[in-house]
């Protein structure tokens, strides 16, 4: 795989310019799950009008760079008849596609998931390239406790990362690496230490092993962070620390950027462990984010499936925005959250 400058100017533009990317790449059933908190029905139209307010929401681009989408979304359009990617390319944003079809059984394994959909990928990966795409997620899904993960668990998810990353570079698409420590459990913030230092190691050898350039992908982590369930929790200076020392021992330099998943955390604890780790710098990578619902959740309250309430919806969705942007250059305080 040869390095290309267009795929790590995409990298930097995702990650950088205290932007961050809004992950809205909810499967059907996901995001019929979070409609039916609020009474709405699950239905295409009303899927399309929920992206629709995130999308076009006044100025979004001054702190979202890039959006992640379902294969549903990228292929819909605005209420007034533009495609999404290209409505996104129009107000600065670059589309991005999520390519994995979800987390199955492990074969063989006590319980563990393996991240399934490289059957048909290429081909996927090029037209999802003419639908406008240029960036890409796939995430894989590694639970702790006192025995897991396995190393077949590690080895095979880190592959498939691997094989995956490799065949978006090819296909002109930047591969978003997501590998994922969950947060549940009851493990403290020392064993989620060994386990996503374990886990970081094991992805790069595979990136390396199949000849993915570092330059041209963004790592998508976890935070080393306390389990739900731990009597102990971690305070945001020690989930900083612990996250940036477990990030400079396993990702290399050459990685543009790292952008953060929330995985479960609260939008105002997402946001100030951005901060903490920002005022740690300089650093070797852009550090931001890629929220789902920690962007997501005010704004999905505020709408209610109204017409009357898109604009109060955006008006969440940008607060939880701006104070993120504000959180990559460590300009964040818990006192925003009641002026802003």
């Amino acid at each position: 795989m040869q390095y290309s400058a267009e795929l790590e100017k995409i990298a930097r533009d995702l990650a950088g310019g205290d932007r961050g990317i809004l992950a809205a790449d909810e499967s059907t059933g996901t995001i019929g799950k979070r409609l039916q908190t609020i009474g709405v029905e699950n239905t295409e139209e009303h899927r399309r009008a929920y992206r629709d307010l995130l999308f076009s929401a006044p100025d979004v681009s001054k702190y979202i760079s890039g959006v992640i989408l379902y294969d549903e979304t990228i292929r819909q359009k605005t209420a007034d008849g533009v495609a999404f990617p290209e409505f996104m390319r129009q107000n600065n944003m670059i589309p991005g596609i999520k390519v994995d079809t979800g987390a199955k059984d492990l074969v063989a394994s006590d319980g563990e998931k393996i991240t399934e959909g490289l059957d048909g990928l290429r081909d996927r990966l090029a037209e999802y390239h003419k639908l406008g795409a240029r960036f890409a997620k796939w995430r894989a899904v590694i639970e702790i406790d006192a025995q897991r993960p396995s190393e077949y668990a590690l080895t095979t998810n880190a592959h498939a990362l691997a094989r995956y990353a490799a065949l978006c570079q090819e296909a002109g698409i930047v591969p978003i690496v997501e590998p994922e420590v969950l947060m549940d459990g009851d493990h403290d913030i020392a064993r989620c230490f060994s386990v996503t230092e374990h886990t970081l190691h094991t992805v790069f050898n595979a990136l390396y092993d199949q000849h993915v350039v570092l330059e041209n992908i963004l790592l998508k982590p976890n935070m080393v962070i306390s389990g739900k369930k731990c009597a102990q929790q971690a305070s945001v200076e020690e989930v900083a620390t612990e996250t940036l020392r477990c990030l400079k021992r396993a990702v290399p330099a050459a990685v543009p950027g790292i952008v953060f998943l929330s995985g479960g955390q609260s939008d105002q604890l997402a946001t100030a462990h951005l901060n903490a780790m920002n005022a740690k710098g300089p650093l070797p990578w852009l550090v931001s984010f890629s929220y789902g619902r920690a962007l997501q959740a005010p704004a999905l309250k505020a709408w209610q499936g109204k017409t009357d309430q898109v604009g109060k919806a955006q008006d969440a969705l940008l607060l939880r925005a701006r104070l993120n942007s504000a959180a990559c250059s460590a300009g964040y305080t818990v006192d925003m959250e009641k002026t802003s």
